[in-house]
């Protein structure tokens, strides 16, 4: 219990430092609190193959919208990650569907912090379940002072950079594409 309480500080923590950058750099571009996320997305360096999947899955104005919407935005490094030939083959015209519903699985509808996050970890006893966009299910809890979120396939993926404030919500940089089942 200790341990838990002592790494739910250290998340607070890094949302106050994270919040304190009025622009952030993600992938060599500023991001800026006043962008919509695919504004600020499409400037990242480091995800071209996000902003590539969804402009392929058409979810461009609904990521341009009101929100607002918490993404976790996997890298290109991320996507690298996927056996070879599933990025190609999810930009393909006909599996449009399957790329929406994986895409959707890396936003949950509503603004969370990490702050917002670490309460949610407080209140389930250690681990936060997130219900996504595409109906599906992530779960979110602290491996020391880093955010682990794990997939509906037992994947997972660990937050880089928190907290990245967006005029329609919030994006957290992932290091691992989430799967639902």
């Amino acid at each position: 219990m200790k341990k838990t309480f002592f790494t739910v500080i250290a998340l607070v923590a890094l949302a106050f430092t994270t919040q304190a950058q009025k622009n952030p750099m993600v992938g060599g571009a500023a991001m800026y609190a006043n962008k919509d996320i695919v504004d600020n997305a499409v400037n990242s360096k480091d995800h071209t193959t996000l902003v590539a999947a969804v402009k392929a899955a058409g979810l461009v104005e609904t990521l341009k919208s009101a929100g607002p919407f918490t993404v976790f935005a996997p890298t290109n490094e991320a996507f690298a990650k996927l056996p070879a030939g599933t990025v190609e083959m999810l930009l393909k015209p006909e599996n449009k569907a399957m790329l929406a519903k994986i895409l959707t699985y890396h936003v949950v509808p509503g603004k969370m912090t990490s702050a917002d996050i670490a309460k949610a970890i407080k209140a389930g006893n250690g681990k936060a379940e997130l219900t996504t966009a595409s109906g599906g299910k992530l779960w979110a809890w602290m491996k020391g002072n880093k955010l682990v979120l794990k997939d509906e396939k037992g994947g997972m993926s660990t937050v880089t950079i928190a907290n990245v404030m967006q005029k329609n919500g919030v994006i957290h940089v992932v290091d691992t594409v989430l799967m639902p089942k």
